[in-house]
């Protein structure tokens, strides 16, 4: 039979509006690829009585479970405590941990707080996992034929413990067959374009799961698994992968944890070219998603939001006979704006954007969602695209995002700085 497990996270703020429980989607896939089947995922909140309800239901359904959060070092954390109870084992205080603590914040030339002092409690009888990214540390729990794993919330912190610490404990007799995905990310086609492009691969392999997803405005997702040793679901997923790739062609690019600014960057960065916005109806977000990649500042080197037709005048070189005859969201405009940039920044291609993100300001001739984006570049013609996008304002804004990064990467593609 199939080994099974529960993975439980604890914390108040998930059960709102305002956290997502990303931790349980990465336990499941880990889990998954090494063989062990997720019987149950729960989110639960601070109250030490459903804390103990969940921990008793979820082990009377599976033999492991992995808990994410509840470990800081405040009142409301409190799932050390709940294990202990639960598990009838008192908490000790591990000096060792303490003076790790200390020592953390006076490198930051501070005193510990005295509430941070329990986080050096641990469960009578657990493993102690070193956090070397954090103060909270994890715990593995051995009970009656049961495994508790304790792992801290911060996505960060619970990755590198899971990776380093606890898949080694759960693989120690070898790593069994499991399932294995892999994600493909396409730019510029909608879920239905995408549908008809991939269709001739998934039914020439329909024993194996395939998912389309709009995972973002101006971005879908291909998802897809196969089942075996982790070398061996490889070769399957690299065969569907180059049969996906042939049948997208080039607007696939990347896999998945890439993003769609990292692809940009690294061949930006290869390239050694630069490259400087004008943005107007994004306002600065296609500089945010760039800079979002560590070491950005090699081959981004500004922008400029010309959000009114004056800044648009002033910063961006647009000239105002163009702005009268045209209008702020015309082709010409895009193009002047991509060309001061690049002027103004000294760079190698400069990117301009306008557009009509609404609700309001469009017309029978520019409707919301109307934008228009230019790269003018230092050497070769440059380009232009007129879209009409559709959605509400925040749609409108970060699909045109995409469209920018993708008019950059295509430009790289053609120039031959495409891997």
């Amino acid at each position: 039979m199939t080994p099974a497990s529960s993975i439980l996270a604890v914390g108040s703020e998930l059960l709102g509006t305002t956290r997502l429980d990303t931790n349980s989607l990465f336990l499941a896939g880990e889990l998954e690829a090494i063989g062990i089947r997720v019987v149950r995922k729960a989110c639960v909140g601070d109250d030490w009585d459903d804390l103990l309800a969940e921990l008793a239901f979820a082990l009377s359904r599976a033999p492991l479970l992995v808990v994410t959060g509840g470990l800081g070092p405040t009142e409301d954390d409190r799932t050390k405590e709940a294990v202990a109870a639960f598990l009838g084992r008192g908490l000790v205080r591990d000096e060792e941990i303490l003076e790790r603590l200390r020592e953390r914040w006076r490198k930051r030339g501070r005193e510990m707080p005295a509430v941070n002092a329990k986080q050096a409690d641990v469960v009578e009888g657990a493993v102690v996992l070193p956090n070397r990214r954090g103060t909270a540390p994890g715990y593995l729990l051995e009970d009656a034929g049961r495994t508790i794993v304790l792992l801290p919330g911060v996505p960060w912190e619970m990755k590198a413990l899971f990776t380093e610490c606890v898949l080694p404990h759960l693989t120690r007799g070898g790593t069994p067959a499991g399932v294995h995905r892999r994600v493909l990310k396409v730019v510029g086609l909608g879920e239905s374009a995408v549908e008809e492009l991939v269709r001739p691969v998934y039914e020439a392999h329909r024993e194996h799961d395939v998912t389309i997803l709009a995972a973002a405005p101006g971005e879908v997702q291909l998802h897809f698994s196969a089942r075996g040793t982790a070398a061996e679901a490889s070769t399957v997923l690299d065969a569907l992968e180059a049969d996906f790739r042939a049948a997208v062609g080039p607007a696939l690019f990347g896999r998945d944890d890439e993003t769609l600014e990292g692809v940009v960057g690294r061949l930006l960065l290869d390239s050694g070219l630069t490259v400087a916005l004008a943005e107007s109806c994004t306002g600065g977000l296609i500089a945010s998603r760039l800079t979002e990649v560590p070491g950005s500042s090699a081959y981004f080197l500004g922008g400029a939001v010309t959000y009114a037709n004056a800044a648009k005048v002033a910063f961006a070189g647009v000239s105002p006979e163009t702005l009268a005859r045209h209008g702020a969201v015309s082709e010409e405009v895009a193009r002047e704006m991509a060309a001061g940039a690049r002027r103004l920044f000294g760079t190698a291609a400069g990117l301009g954007v306008t557009g009509i993100a609404g609700p309001g300001g469009g017309s029978p001739e520019k409707p919301v969602g109307t934008v228009h984006l230019a790269l003018d570049v230092a050497e070769g013609p440059g380009r232009h695209e007129r879209l009409v996008l559709p959605g509400d304002r925040s749609m409108v804004r970060r699909w045109t995002t995409s469209a920018a990064l993708e008019m950059i990467r295509g430009w790289l593609i053609e120039r031959g700085d495409a891997e």
